[in-house]
């Protein structure tokens, strides 16, 4: 039976897609801002994407093209150059120079930026003339642009206008001209935005560059029913859906009208516990934490039936692994990196034994609802899972709008997170994700868990500085490989990500489950 729209969302998505080359397309999820700095999170940056540019740019392949600046030069293994677009305009009018860029990185060094280790990583930035800009690094970083690649160019003179000048601080609820408002050099420009309800954006008629599809307008409509995303694509009153679930492809195949683009995405889901308390915030468990116990990680790890979970619950559209790295080529493709433990109920339960757990204990797992694919039912079934081991876990959901505020306030005791990207190299998640938290800027800001191992510590931060090949994959693996030993994370998958769009549409599939509007054309 056909799901219909709400009237009031349907007659919004008609009116929308009235007129000619309007792209109307839908997610379970929302931007959480439009502050390009505040969030590193895929849905905001994506939308945030087709507003702001930056200094490099990818390619369908995921290769760095140039972007905003037109050609650069590593001078001296501390000094990189860039020589900047001449004649870019922000949406508002005001040119595009070296100022833009030097306040751009130093914003999103700020402590309330989710971008800050990326953007400490690129060193200080220099202005040499207008359109020349030099990045003086305190170390040799072997993978620059692709640090540099994540970092958005804002006005100066728009931001200093609208008192704007730092990113703001999300986590804690903080509101401000960019929560609603958009200023960028990109193809396409921000009309309009009601959280939870409709962005709406127009083609810049000033675009320095050439923009290779076709669309005009762009309205995007989040629906959190799985159910009414798919009735909508059916019945054409969307063109895109980016995630559509699982248990509707089957059936999407073999709808006229609506086609399925599958690729697989870097980004690996995995679940991380509290390993800094004493005492876990939620858990039966008092005066101590079992968490800081390998033999309890690395039980819950054992009792996970990640064969069943791909096969039953992804439908096929997962790549379990042991890794925590979003892409294989991130470990090497080492297969005593990539592989997991084994499942073994049997051995899990004498693990829980062994640390004084024979009776388990209860604990809650905090997990978004619309974010990663099959995510709440991804944390139901694995607190059946650990039933097996007498781990009584509660899970609670909420929408990523609000789940990620308080992963960064550490109000958990479990929780599931992914991280990926466009980025391949092992690095994009050593230094964020896995090395310790201590405060330092931007080093384990993602590590919510506090875990804390100074040797895998001291071989990823040497990996970080290491110029030569060779040497540097060595450190890697042997840093991995000690990150995998310890437990300190339960790795699940890598996600494979379905597209869903209408047979007149045409887009590109990256790997990064980045969707490029710009590349979007819309036929008859």
């Amino acid at each position: 039976m056909k799901r219909l729209l709400p009237l009031a969302l349907a007659g919004a998505l008609f009116a929308a897609g009235a007129q000619a080359q309007t792209l109307r397309w839908s997610s379970q999820g929302d931007p959480q801002t439009m502050d390009p700095h505040s969030q590193n999170e895929q849905m905001t940056n994506m939308m945030n994407g087709q507003v702001y540019e930056r200094l490099t740019n990818r390619d369908r392949q995921l290769k760095i093209v140039p972007g905003l600046a037109t050609e650069w030069a590593q001078v001296s293994p501390l000094v990189w150059r860039f020589k900047l677009r001449p004649g870019v305009k922000f949406h508002d009018g005001s040119p595009f120079t070296a100022d833009d860029v030097v306040f751009s990185i130093l914003r999103g060094q700020e402590k309330t930026s989710q971008i800050n280790n990326y953007a400490s990583a690129v060193g200080t930035p220099k202005k040499i003339d207008d359109m020349t800009v030099e990045f003086d690094l305190p170390a040799v970083n072997p993978i620059f642009l692709q640090h540099l690649n994540a970092l958005w160019i804002m006005s100066k003179s728009w931001c200093e206008k609208n008192n704007v000048t730092k990113p703001l601080d999300f986590a804690n609820k903080e509101e401000s001209f960019t929560s609603l408002h958009a200023n960028g050099t990109g193809p396409y420009m921000l009309v309009s935005r009601a959280p939870g309800i409709k962005t709406v954006y127009k083609r810049n008629p000033n675009y320095w560059g050439k923009i290779e599809g076709n669309v005009q307008d762009i309205v995007f409509t989040p629906i959190e029913n799985n159910g009414t995303r798919t009735a909508a694509l059916v019945s054409g009153e969307l063109e895109f859906v980016l995630d559509p679930p699982p248990q509707d492809l089957a059936r999407l195949r073999n709808t006229p009208g609506v086609k399925i683009i599958d690729g697989p995405e870097n980004r690996i889901v995995f679940i991380g516990m509290d390993q800094g308390r004493d005492e876990l915030l939620y858990s039966s468990v008092k005066g101590k934490n079992p968490f800081k116990d390998l033999r309890i990680r690395k039980a819950l790890y054992q009792a996970i039936d990640i064969e069943t979970m791909k096969v039953r619950l992804m439908n096929g559209q997962s790549y379990p692994t042991g890794s925590m790295t979003p892409s294989p080529l991130g470990s090497y493709n080492d297969p005593a990196i990539e592989s997991r433990f084994p499942y073994d109920v049997v051995a899990a339960k004498k693990l829980m034994v062994e640390a004084g757990y024979a009776d388990g204990f209860e604990v809650q797992l905090d997990c978004p609802n619309n974010r990663y694919i099959n995510d709440e039912k991804i944390c139901v079934a694995l607190a059946a899972m650990w039933a097996q081991l007498k781990v009584k876990v509660k899970v609670v959901t909420q929408p990523r709008a609000t789940y990620f505020p308080k992963l960064e306030k550490y109000d958990f005791s479990m929780y599931m997170l992914g991280w990926g990207g466009d980025v391949t190299d092992a690095e994009t998640v050593i230094t964020p994700v896995l090395r310790n938290n201590l405060g330092d800027k931007g080093i384990g800001f993602y590590n919510y868990g506090h875990s804390r191992d100074d040797v895998f510590d001291a071989l990823a931060a040497k990996s970080s500085v290491e110029p030569d090949p060779k040497k540097r994959e060595e450190l890697v693996k042997a840093a991995l490989l000690r990150y995998r030993e310890q437990v300190t994370t339960l790795p699940l998958h890598r996600q494979v990500i379905p597209w869903a769009a209408r047979s007149n549409v045409s887009v590109v599939h990256r790997a990064d489950n980045w969707f490029e509007v710009g590349w979007v054309r819309i036929g008859k």
